[in-house]
C-alpha cells in the first residue's frame, strides 16, 4: 500500500483557537491512510499529543518575537531548505503566511496554500506594520487561497478575494445535538441551579472584546441577580479581565471555566450565547452553539454568512452596554429542543465537517499526483 502524502500545516501553536480547532476537526475527519498532516509551530500546543497519536509530525522554529525579523527568516529559510520534500504546505497565519510561502517557493514546495481565518489583525502599530509588510509576498507565493467567509477572503486578499475558495468552518453536529441530560449533569457539576446562564467560548484577546462583554453583564444582573455567566478560554488579557470582574462586584457570578475539552457539552448548560467580538472570520463556536440549539446575541460586526437561518442569530450594534442589556431582558429562556432537522440545515449548508474533510482530501490529493 502506498504511503498517504503529507501535508505541512503552518501555525504558531496548536491550542483551542477557532483555527486549530477546524484542523483538528478535518484531522479526524479525513482519510489519513492517504493524507498525513504534519505541523509547523513555534510553541507548544493542547492538542500535541492528539496529533503524534493520529500520526503527525510537529517540527519547531521559534516566533519573530523571540529571535527578531532576520533571525526568524532564517529559521524559515533553514527548515524549509531541510524539508523540501513536502509537496504541499498549507499556512493559517493570515498575514504572516507571507514569509513562510516565499520560504517555502524559494526551497521549491509546489503547492503553496494561503488560509484566511479573519478580518482584523491583531498587535499595536508596530506588529500591525510588519504583518502587513509580510502580507505583501502572500499573492506572488500562493498557489491556491482558502477563506471561513467572503469577509475573511476581501480582508486578507483584497482584489484577489474572487479567486479564494471558501473552506467551511465545518464542526461534527452530532456531538452539539441538545441533550437534557447531559445539561442536567454539566450544570450540576459547574455548581449551578436553574439559574439563567450566559456563555462565552473564546481566547482573552482584544479581538473577542470581553471587557465590553462583563459589563454588559454586570448591568443586566442588576435586574436578573439569578444570573451567571460562563467565560471559556484562555490568553493574555485574562488577568485583566479578572480583575474587571472584580471591581465590578461580580466575582460570585462569573466563572472562569479555562480551556475545555468538553466544549461541546459546556454548550449545553448555556441558556444564551454572548459574542460581542470586534471582528471575526467565521467563528467555529458560533456554529456549534447553533446546533446545540443556543440563542446568540453577537455583534454586527460578524459577517452574516454564520446565520445559518436556524432563528438563533440576533446581530447588535458595539455602541452601548444598554443596548446590549435591554436585548437581554427580552429574552426568554424557550425549551430547547433535540432538532434533527436543524442539525440537518447544517449539513445542507455545507457545515458538516466529514463533507468538508472529503473535499479537502481530494484537493490534497489531485495537486500531490
Amino acid at each position: 500500500m502506498s504511503k498517504p502524502i503529507r501535508v505541512l500545516h503552518v501555525v504558531v501553536n496548536m491550542n483551542r483557537g477557532g483555527a486549530e480547532t477546524l484542523i483538528m476537526n478535518l484531522y479526524r475527519n479525513i482519510d489519513r491512510s492517504k493524507v498525513q498532516f504534519d505541523f509547523l509551530t513555534c510553541k507548544d500546543g493542547i492538542f500535541d499529543n492528539e496529533i503524534k497519536e493520529l500520526g503527525g509530525t510537529i517540527h519547531r522554529i521559534p516566533y519573530v518575537s523571540e529571535v527578531g525579523h532576520f533571525g526568524y527568516i532564517k529559521s524559515l529559510n533553514d527548515f524549509f531548505f531541510r524539508n523540501n520534500d513536502y509537496t504541499i504546505v498549507h499556512s493559517h497565519l493570515n498575514r504572516m503566511s507571507g514569509f513562510v510561502l516565499r520560504a517555502a517557493k524559494k526551497a521549491g514546495i509546489s503547492y503553496c496554500i494561503s488560509h484566511s481565518h479573519n478580518t482584523g489583525g491583531e498587535g499595536g502599530f508596530l506588529s500591525k506594520g510588519y504583518k502587513w509588510y509580510s502580507g505583501l509576498f502572500i499573492p506572488s507565493n500562493s498557489d491556491y487561497t482558502l477563506a471561513c467567509s467572503q469577509a475573511a477572503a476581501k480582508w486578507l486578499f483584497g482584489k484577489k478575494a474572487n479567486y479564494a475558495t471558501l473552506l467551511n468552518n465545518g464542526i461534527e453536529p452530532e456531538m452539539f445535538r441538545y441533550s437534557p441530560d447531559i445539561r442536567m449533569a454539566k450544570r450540576k457539576e459547574l455548581g449551578i441551579s436553574d439559574q439563567l446562564v450566559i456563555g462565552h467560548v473564546g481566547r482573552f484577546t482584544k479581538q473577542k472584546n470581553h471587557k465590553f462583554l462583563v459589563e454588559i453583564f454586570a448591568e443586566f444582573v442588576k435586574r436578573k441577580p439569578e444570573s451567571i455567566l460562563l467565560l471559556c478560554g484562555d490568553g493574555v488579557l485574562r488577568k485583566d479581565i479578572e480583575k474587571r470582574v472584580s471591581e465590578l462586584n461580580i466575582q460570585t457570578k462569573v466563572k472562569f471555566l479555562g480551556v475545555r475539552s468538553d466544549i461541546n457539552q459546556v454548550l449545553q448548560a448555556f441558556d444564551l450565547f454572548l459574542f460581542p467580538s470586534l471582528h471575526e472570520g467565521l467563528p467555529v463556536t458560533l456554529i456549534e452553539a447553533q446546533a446545540a440549539g443556543i440563542p446568540c446575541l453577537i455583534s454586527d460586526q460578524i459577517t452574516k454568512e454564520v446565520d445559518m437561518g436556524l432563528e438563533l442569530m440576533k446581530f447588535l450594534e458595539l455602541k452601548s452596554v444598554d443596548s446590549w442589556v435591554a436585548e437581554l431582558e427580552n429574552f426568554s429562556v424557550e425549551k430547547r429542543e433535540r432538532n434533527t432537522s436543524k442539525l440537518k440545515r447544517l449539513s445542507d449548508r455545507g457545515y458538516d465537517i466529514k463533507n468538508t474533510a472529503r473535499w479537502l482530501e481530494d484537493f490534497y490529493l489531485s495537486n500531490s499526483r
